[in-house]
């Protein structure tokens, strides 16, 4: 089992994402793959094709990991851009 610090090093591109808070009430229940990742947001591809975009700020989220765990995360801890996270997190362990 990975523990979260490690899990917030990985790539989230192509996780399935749901939203289950949101300051904007419309992304509450939002789900699908993750297909893109910036600074402050994640593009998501829903089931019936449509593309949305999610600011990480006002969200919390369940990621489905490929061994079909999930993990709830807030948005607020993974604002950056996703190589700078990465960087980060690894020179903490060193």
């Amino acid at each position: 089992m990975k523990n979260l610090s490690s899990i917030l090093q990985d790539e989230f591109i192509g996780l399935k994402l749901k939203v289950i808070r949101s300051t904007n009430p419309t992304c509450i229940g939002l789900s699908g793959k993750v297909i893109d990742e910036t600074r402050n947001t994640f593009k998501i591809l829903t089931r019936n094709g449509e593309e949305k975009t999610l600011i990480k700020e006002n969200c919390v989220f369940h990621f489905t990991l490929p061994d079909k765990t999930i993990i709830e995360v807030d948005g607020k801890v993974l604002i950056g851009r996703p190589e700078d996270r990465v960087k980060r997190i690894i020179r903490r362990r060193w």
